[in-house]
Formats: C-alpha cells, sequence, structure tokens
C-alpha cells in the first residue's frame, strides 16, 4: 500500500492540477497546506490575502470532500510539518506543484531533500504557470529584461490550451489529525473584511463561472474599455489565478472555445498578453530574485528618495491626498481588496514621482491590501512605474492623474462612487475640485475632503530634476 502527501501552495484547485492527478494514483492520499512560519513574514500573505486564503482553503476542504478525500491545514514549518506528517502517516511519496518565488523555490529545495533523505519519493510538477522561468531564454541563454522580445518568444514557442478534468472520485485519506482552514488563524478578530466578502467570492467554483463569464461577452470589448475603471470590462482573474483557483492554461482554453465564436478575437489577444505579462513577472523574479526590494537598474540605488515621509504616505495610503483619482484608487483597494490597473499605474506614478516616496513602500502596502497580492507581478508592476525595473517607463513618464482621469473617467463616476465628497461636481470639474467656484469648494472642505497635498506641475518638475540627476 502506497500514501502519497499533496502539498498544496498557490494551486488551490482540483481542475488542471497536475500534483494532484499524479497523488491520486495511490491507495492514500492526504492533501496539506502549510502555513509556512519559517519564511519571512514581510513576503507571507498580506492581511487583504489572508482573507482570501481562508475562504479559498474552506472550499477547497468542502470540494475535496466531495471526492471522499479532505484537506489537512497546518501551521508550522513547511519541512519540519511535512517530515513529521511523513512519519506519522507513513508516507511512501510526496508531490507538489514548483513556484518560482525566492524564499518558496528554497524551501521547496530543502524540503525535497530532507523527504527523500527519509526515502520518499519526491515528483514535482508544473502547474500555476504557461512556462517556467528557464524555458524562455534569449537567443544567448540569457534572461529577458524586455516584455516585447519575451512575449514573442513565448507566443513563437506556442501557448497552448490543453487542461486536464478534475478527478471524480479521490483516494481516502491515512489517519492523521482534523485541520480545518480555521486552525490557521487567518480572520482577524475585527471584521474589517466586510468589504472584501461583499465583492469577492473566492474558491475554484466562481473563479470558474468568472472565466467562462468573461469569455462569453466582455473580453469582446476588452481591448476598448479596459482602461475604464467604471466599467465591469475585465476579467477580475488576478486573485484566482493567484491562490491557483485556476491555471492560466484554462483561461486559455476558455477564450480559445468562446471567443472566435463571439467574434472576439481582438479582445482575447489583448487580454492573453496581460497572462504574458504576469508571465514576464516571475521569469524575472526568478532570475532576479534580489528586485524584491532593490532596483534592478543599479542607477536607481542613488535615487534622492524623500526622508521623514510618514505623514505624506499615510495620507496616500488613506486616500487622502486631495488628488481624485488617486484617492477613488486607494479607497477602493482598502473597500475591496482590489484596484482597476489603470489606477494602479496612477497611484504608483503619484507616489513614487510626485511625493519621491520609494517604490518599496508602494509596494509594501500593495502586497498588504490587495487580495491579488502577487509577489512577482506586484514587484513589476511598482518598478516599472518607478522607472528603475525591466522594461520601465521612461523616468519622463509621470502619470498626470486629473488628465488620466478625464480621458478613462470622463464622466467622473469611477471618482465619485469612491470620494462621494466630489458627488455634486459637474463632470468637467471631477478630477480637478480645486477650479470649482468657492461655495462649491467650501462645502468640500466641510465634508472633509482635503485641498491637494502637492502641485501637480511642480512636483512633477521636482522629480524630472531628481530622475536627471541619476541618468546624466
Amino acid at each position: 500500500m502506497t500514501t502519497a502527501l499533496l502539498w498544496l501552495r498557490n494551486d488551490l484547485r482540483l481542475t488542471d492540477n497536475p500534483a494532484l492527478l499524479s497523488a491520486a494514483s495511490h491507495d492514500r492520499l492526504l492533501p496539506v497546506f502549510v502555513l509556512d512560519t519559517d519564511e519571512s513574514p514581510a513576503l507571507g500573505p498580506g492581511g487583504a490575502a489572508r482573507w482570501w486564503l481562508h475562504e479559498s482553503l474552506a472550499a477547497l476542504d468542502a470540494a475535496l470532500r466531495q471526492r471522499g478525500s479532505r484537506l489537512l491545514c497546518v501551521r508550522g514549518g513547511a519541512m519540519a510539518t511535512l517530515v513529521d506528517l511523513a512519519a506519522r502517516t507513513g508516507a511512501t511519496h510526496a508531490y507538489w506543484n514548483r513556484r518560482f518565488e525566492p524564499a518558496g523555490a528554497e524551501t521547496d529545495r530543502a524540503t525535497a531533500a530532507a523527504l527523500r533523505d527519509r526515502g520518499l519519493e519526491v515528483t514535482t510538477e508544473r502547474g500555476g504557470l504557461l512556462f517556467e522561468p528557464e524555458e524562455i531564454q534569449r537567443a544567448d541563454g540569457g534572461p529577458f529584461k524586455v516584455f516585447t522580445p519575451f512575449w514573442k518568444t513565448c507566443l513563437r514557442t506556442g501557448l497552448g490550451a490543453g487542461t486536464a478534468a478534475p478527478p471524480h472520485r479521490l483516494p481516502p485519506p491515512p489517519d492523521a489529525p482534523a485541520g480545518p482552514a480555521e486552525t490557521l488563524g487567518l480572520l482577524p478578530r475585527i471584521r474589517w473584511y466586510q468589504g472584501m466578502a461583499e465583492t469577492w467570492n473566492p474558491g475554484e467554483a466562481c473563479a470558474l463561472a468568472s472565466v467562462e463569464a468573461f469569455a462569453a461577452g466582455p473580453v469582446g470589448l476588452y481591448k476598448e474599455h479596459r482602461d475604464t475603471p467604471a466599467l465591469a470590462a475585465t476579467s477580475r482573474l488576478s486573485p484566482h489565478l493567484h491562490f491557483g483557483e485556476i491555471s492560466p492554461r484554462q483561461v486559455l482554453a476558455a477564450l480559445s472555445a468562446r471567443a472566435e465564436a463571439a467574434g472576439a478575437v481582438a479582445g482575447q489577444e489583448s487580454y492573453v498578453r496581460q497572462l504574458g505579462w504576469r508571465e514576464f513577472g516571475h521569469h524575472l523574479l526568478h532570475h532576479f530574485p534580489e528586485t524584491v526590494d532593490q532596483p534592478l537598474n543599479p542607477r536607481f540605488a542613488a535615487f534622492p528618495w524623500r526622508s521623514g515621509y510618514d505623514d505624506d504616505l499615510a495620507r496616500w495610503q488613506q486616500g487622502q491626498t486631495g488628488i481624485p483619482l488617486v484617492d477613488a484608487g486607494m479607497r477602493e483597494l482598502w473597500h475591496t481588496g482590489w484596484m482597476h490597473n489603470r489606477v494602479r499605474m496612477v497611484v504608483a506614478s503619484f507616489l513614487t514621482k510626485n511625493l519621491l516616496i520609494p517604490w518599496q513602500e508602494g509596494a509594501r502596502w500593495f502586497l498588504d491590501t490587495l487580495v491579488d497580492a502577487d509577489l512577482a507581478n506586484n514587484t513589476l508592476g511598482w518598478q516599472w512605474v518607478a522607472g528603475s525595473g525591466a522594461d520601465a517607463a521612461p523616468y519622463f513618464r509621470i502619470f498626470n492623474p486629473v488628465l488620466q482621469g478625464e480621458k478613462f473617467d470622463p464622466d467622473g463616476a469611477y471618482v465619485k462612487r469612491w470620494v462621494p465628497e466630489l458627488a455634486a461636481l459637474p463632470p468637467r470639474l471631477a478630477h480637478k475640485p480645486w477650479a470649482a467656484p468657492s461655495a462649491e469648494q467650501s462645502r468640500m472642505a466641510a465634508s472633509g475632503y482635503p485641498e491637494p497635498m502637492v502641485d501637480l506641475r511642480d512636483s512633477r518638475e521636482r522629480a524630472l530634476a531628481a530622475y536627471r540627476n541619476i541618468t546624466g
């Protein structure tokens, strides 16, 4: 009789899960999730992601039980936990899907060695990416630092869209202690996550329903409307992809099956390119692990960031900058755990360029407050906006939040939803309330909405001078 341990991480699904399918060939199977206390707390799930994780684990446990299995959730060091479980259950095999974040990959290597030393056969599979980081290389064998040639190489290699169906039944688990998601202590005592609970339904079932709904309709207009934050024009699959409730192969398969019939080829291509950016982020983090907190471009190590910025950082975090589009995005983030991608770029540009606050501060805040807080893509996005990373925005590209708002939120619908203090303003003033008549400004002041914390033109010139100082 053989017994397998299935170590689940950011692959919380039954469909198209290579490690699960391989492990299901044994007589007994114990799926286990370990909240790893040995890895750096700074890189672990933030507050918003912990709420999502709790809900996703509960949903996965319910799905496993329908197939004759169950999920064991354990808090502790991953390697020690799995070695102990192997001894207690008589496990002969261990399976997991590979991951590539620096700390996670090192933990995987050490855990595989420890289990093999104890006689287990360890098998790792590819699960979360279309391409593993070493598979896509430049002609000279090195990693890419620019997205377009990276993505062209991916397309030439072939994306594929084959997926594996979930097993109908699973082997029974060996004798092991019960460990529901509640034992991990992921939920806070104060229910500050109510807004997220009203916005999202974590779990594989919702991920599958969401991709089908997107492929059946909105993808057709994705290219035209993806930058409009007031519209439901994006897939909102990012948290489902991050936690592995759906694989990128499944997304491609759903789009391929529905988009051509719906006449949505252009939208499909535009959206698939965004999946390519996700792949690119993991490619970069694997090859340049120091970029989690260090600039990829070494010249930016000398950038003259401000010091003593705590009060300004807090105003940005709280959506109290006096710049409507920035405040709307930060309030949406706090309430829902998510922010529209166009707005993410605007708020990041404002922090790093108008306020000259280090991009690492923004990256940390996003990791704590986003339900889709993905280390690789978060790092890529912040370094791109700051100008210090791969394929970075030029240093002189500074998003003007007024112009961005007027272009992508012309009637002010997005801003007025999240900044109700501006609800009475006409559209032409929604993104520059300081230009409103004095009576209206008095009303806004009485409501508590602040004046702009910086002058956009002056702060832009200050940023350009700082960037010229390091770029020569």
